[in-house]
């Protein structure tokens, strides 16, 4: 399984995610730089934590028109995977990938913590090397992840069973419905605020992060 991981002027968690898949999973990985027009070699595109273009306007609103990111479009809708890591999950929003939209916290401060994450569904292909309703400790480190959704598309995401993690007890920045991540609905899409590369290695003292990326592996070879 090959990943892209997508670099914007601005990212700091790129060289994070491709230490997990390239050096803790040995997988093929390149680094994709925003202005390419050619991804058809990969299978997995991830979108990596930072600050895309600084966010000077609103968190992932320039770099969703980034040449790139008509490419991640169309891989989405061939049914390959895509994952959208903190600033990443803010790009997807704006992309028109995931619904809703990630806003200021609530009392307007960066976080930077670790948190209990419940897993909400397991029968993705990202998560489903979880148990159902674990839950789960991975970092965060954000100033806008917020989810907002207006109670229409709130509905939707709750009936349709596309929130996949949620903040488990403190909810720390605000988010409705204590949202953390979800998907689209074909599931091939997901979207998350806290960084399950920052948990990936034991050296760290917490691999919860690392079975993301494992079970979805396990489950691919599986497959073939």
């Amino acid at each position: 399984m090959k990943f892209g991981v997508v670099v914007f002027p601005g990212s700091n968690c790129d060289r994070d995610v491709a230490y997990v898949t390239r050096d803790l999973l040995s997988q093929p990985t390149r680094m994709v730089w925003h202005q390419e027009t050619d991804i058809a070699d990969l299978d997995v595109v991830i979108i990596p934590g930072g600050f895309s273009y600084g966010d000077y306007l609103r968190c992932g609103a320039i770099a969703r028109f980034s040449p790139v990111m008509q490419q991640v479009v169309e891989h989405s809708q061939k049914g390959k995977l895509v994952i959208g890591i903190c600033n990443g999950f803010q790009v997807l929003t704006e992309a028109g990938l995931l619904p809703g939209m990630l806003t200021r916290n609530r009392d307007l401060h960066f976080i930077c913590d670790r948190v209990p994450l419940k897993v909400e569904r397991t029968n993705l292909l990202w998560t489903q090397a979880y148990t159902d309703s674990e839950v789960i400790t991975l970092p965060i480190a954000h100033g806008e992840g917020r989810f907002y959704a207006d109670e229409g598309t709130l509905a939707e995401l709750e009936n349709n069973g596309q929130v996949v993690f949620r903040y488990e007890g403190k909810n720390p920045n605000g988010s409705l419905n204590n949202i953390a991540g979800i998907c689209n609905r074909q599931g091939n899409v997901l979207g998350m605020m806290p960084h399950p590369e920052r948990a990936s290695d034991t050296m760290l003292g917490n691999s919860d992060g690392l079975r993301l990326f494992q079970g979805l592996l396990e489950k691919v070879a599986t497959l073939a």
